[in-house]
């Protein structure tokens, strides 16, 4: 087929997990189950921190943040699974696939900067107590909010576009159950080493740099942890930093995995795993990790709902 005919295709096959059929409504149920407790737990943390006075601050500020991207995050994948996996015809729309590999790649791109910006709260918080809020004002919190969004959603126009330019000669079969860079690359019928290059580097910037932040973050949060004569006092900085820090294992992990380990023969199989874990999964699993390992969102959550029980009386 010429380069020509590339305007032809009009829809993509999402193969997602048609070689086991017999998976699909298990799936089904696990996702939808999956999508309905993410929606709720999320919009939940948005709501109590923004509704409970005690909650404005700035931890609370960027827990927000990383809930709307989780939302947004899942929204852009689940809802087309989940008709995929109901229907004969597993394919997503040209306009479809364009929206959803831009949304993947820039709001992954967006928690890739964030992550680390929520550590700096914590190492201001537990490494200068006493200058928190001189440091952690109101303005400055909204600046590194902005610039996670703006350097996310503006840093991943040009990759995509690179990535929808490729002449693929008439394939238009993705074994995949989301249209993703790497699995769009390979749909290509020309060489895409420059493409698969700036794909690694630029996994390498937004994986690895901000992770060797937060670790260099936590080596000092955790010199300060130790010094602290309380224990209460240890267990409170431990309670903040560990929901975090299990955020960032779940989230980095599985993007390390999709983008920086070399293939293997089951290199796509991992790849769907960890698409999984990348944008369904850790988006879930976030709300449940800070609302059950958090005093303060439990206590504002029970709070909420007296004053909702008491205004209905």
């Amino acid at each position: 087929m010429s380069w020509a005919n590339e305007s032809i295709i009009e829809e993509f096959v999402l193969l997602g997990f048609s070689d086991q059929p017999w998976l699909e409504f298990p799936l089904f149920v696990v996702f939808l189950t999956s999508y309905i407790v993410t929606i709720f737990g999320n919009f939940n943390i948005i709501l109590v921190s923004r509704l409970d006075p005690k909650l404005h601050t700035p931890m609370y500020f960027f827990l927000t943040n990383l809930s709307v991207i989780d939302l947004c995050y899942i929204t852009c994948t689940v809802p087309q699974l989940l008709v995929n996996l109901r229907s004969m015809r597993k394919v997503i729309s040209y306009g479809g696939c364009v929206v959803q590999l831009y949304m993947f790649l820039s709001l992954g791109a967006t928690e890739c900067i964030l992550l680390p910006v929520m550590s700096f709260d914590r190492f201001v918080a537990i490494c200068r107590p006493l200058h928190y809020s001189v440091i952690m004002h109101q303005r400055l919190c909204l600046q590194l909010a902005a610039v996670s969004w703006i350097i996310g959603l503006g840093n991943s126009v040009w990759p995509s576009i690179l990535t929808f330019q490729l002449p693929r000669c008439g394939h238009y079969v993705i074994d995949h159950f989301l249209c993703e860079v790497p699995v769009m690359i390979k749909l290509s019928c020309v060489d895409t080493t420059a493409n698969e290059a700036e794909l690694f580097f630029g996994s390498v910037f937004f994986h690895l740099v901000p992770l060797t932040l937060i670790l260099i973050s936590y080596a000092f949060i955790a010199q300060a942890i130790f010094k602290i004569q309380s224990a209460e006092g240890r267990q409170k900085a431990f309670g903040t930093c560990g929901s975090h820090l299990i955020v960032v294992s779940l989230f980095y992990g599985a993007a390390i995995s999709m983008y920086l380990l070399p293939p293997s023969p089951q290199s796509q199989n991992r790849r769907k795993t960890a698409s999984l874990f990348y944008g369904i999964i850790s988006p879930m699993l976030n709300p449940l990790i800070y609302t059950l390992r958090n005093r303060e969102v439990k206590e504002a959550f029970k709070r909420l709902v007296k004053r909702v029980f008491l205004t209905k009386k």
